[in-house]
């Protein structure tokens, strides 16, 4: 019990920081409009992810010794004095926004066969995250790589209290004596989630290699809140938001990245598509506060996992499209194009980009792909209900609300595919390992793009077809 609460305490600070930030940030550049509760709350745990650690950097590199007051103690002044900015004047509306964010999660607002399949979703996800929790709770460290790539620097950072060097091979055999080098099989990877799982084991003082994994229930459990708030401000009507989280986060591969905690896709899928709606919502809303949101969250997949900087240069072209309804379109599959062409070029001479090495010559898995995504059980109907909103909404993907997403997802499958085709990741498509971790990145976006499609789909069938003369 007092291990929980340590923990609790300490990643639960984490979070309050976060969403303090988002308050604050909305006080200094006020929105446009109101937030949803779930929206701010969701963002919050991915934004106090990144703030606790860019701090647990400085404080590293600073020569100050890891502990839980050395790190704690500026966390909560932080997230103090950041509350009490957002906090300031507002008081009493926000308490009355959190008492009616409160009463909607009952389903209030809601009526008949609606109340009741709001209720038994709600039911159904608390079940569900409540079993993931025991799972993360009482497994230890488990996946391959979770303890040959990422950990290893936890474990090391949590026990020298500090953020010690890791080497990759080359440069572990070349050292001078003396040098103090520390190993594993990839060193170049970003901090980010070993440092929360350093954290973790400071505040219940000592390594345990189940304790350090909540912060990947809580990454499911934000991302949750965050899809849901997310869908209510790109306008879909809360049954619905509700209903795209729930398809979210139940898939398969996502409830495996929480209860086989340790790697750093679920983060990304987070911060992917949290950050392409606060995007999206920027555009739409021409505010400084919601772009700057978006900004942070999307910048932190590069500070997550290599390819968070590749997959911030394949939303360019969407972001495109939403600046400019008129020709962004076009310009956008403009951007996509050259992209694929320089990729090409580049190829020819065997450039190497994020570790990996273009081939100009493609070797397609075609079997192993349509295993993965149609045949396998990692993704529920996913892929065949995004094919099928394709083929039937084709006449509306580029409509003005659903153009954004439909170049997000395009751009992303483009980028998996040249990955898997063009690059030495194509030997992973087989054994059926990076394929869907990769595709877990994009996973929830396509969600949101499915129910963007499935929206104007039912809207078109309400439209009043025209008499005929």
């Amino acid at each position: 019990m007092i291990d929980f609460l340590a923990l609790a305490a300490g990643l639960g600070l984490v979070w309050v920081l976060g969403v303090a930030l988002i308050g604050a940030l909305f006080r200094l550049l006020p929105p446009r409009e109101a937030l949803p509760v779930p929206w701010v709350a969701g963002c919050g745990w991915f934004v106090g992810m990144i703030a606790a650690t860019l701090l647990m950097r400085a404080i590293s590199a600073a020569g100050v010794t890891f502990g839980v007051l050395s790190i704690g103690a500026p966390l909560l002044a932080i997230a103090a004095v950041a509350g009490w900015l957002a906090w300031r004047g507002r008081g009493a509306q926000l308490r009355g926004t959190l008492r009616t964010a409160a009463r909607a999660l009952g389903g209030a607002g809601l009526e008949g066969w609606q109340r009741l399949a709001w209720r038994l979703i709600v039911a159904w996800l608390a079940v569900r995250f409540a079993l993931l929790f025991a799972e993360v709770w009482w497994r230890p460290l488990y996946p391959w790589d979770a303890w040959t790539q990422w950990a290893t620097k936890a474990r090391a950072w949590f026990e020298m209290r500090t953020m010690v060097p890791f080497a990759g091979v080359t440069d572990f055999l070349s050292a001078p004596a003396g040098t103090m080098f520390w190993f594993d099989a990839a060193p170049h990877y970003p901090a980010t989630m070993p440092l929360m799982q350093t954290w973790g084991a400071l505040v219940v003082g000592r390594w345990d290699d189940a304790l350090v994994n909540l912060p990947w229930w809580l990454t499911g459990l934000a991302l949750a809140f965050g899809l849901h708030g997310g869908m209510r401000l790109l306008g879909f009507a809360p049954l619905a938001s509700l209903a795209a989280a729930a398809l979210a986060c139940t898939l398969p591969i996502v409830n495996v990245h929480v209860a086989l905690a340790g790697y750093a896709d679920l983060p990304i899928a987070g911060y992917l598509a949290l950050g392409t709606i606060a995007m999206l919502h920027a555009v739409r809303t021409r505010g400084t506060g919601e772009l700057a949101l978006a900004v942070a969250l999307l910048l932190s997949m590069a500070l997550v996992k290599n390819p968070g900087k590749a997959w911030v240069l394949m939303l360019l072209p969407a972001f495109v499209a939403a600046a400019i309804p008129r020709h962004g379109a076009r310009i956008a599959v403009g951007l996509l194009a050259a992209a694929v062409f320089a990729l090409l070029v580049g190829a020819r001479s065997g450039i190497t980009l994020l570790g990996y090495k273009f081939y100009l010559q493609p070797v397609v898995h075609w079997n192993a792909l349509f295993d993965a995504y149609f045949s396998f059980a990692n993704w529920h109907l996913l892929w065949y209900a995004t094919v099928a909103a394709a083929v039937l909404g084709w006449r509306h993907l580029l409509d003005r609300e659903v153009a954004p997403l439909t170049i997000a997802v395009a751009s992303g499958l483009l980028f998996l595919f040249i990955g898997f085709a063009f690059t030495h990741a194509g030997q992973w498509v087989e054994d059926q390992s990076t394929v869907n971790r990769a595709t877990l990145h994009l996973a929830p976006l396509a969600v949101v793009w499915l129910f963007a499609c499935v929206r104007a789909l039912v809207r078109a069938g309400r439209e009043p077809v025209p008499a005929v003369p």
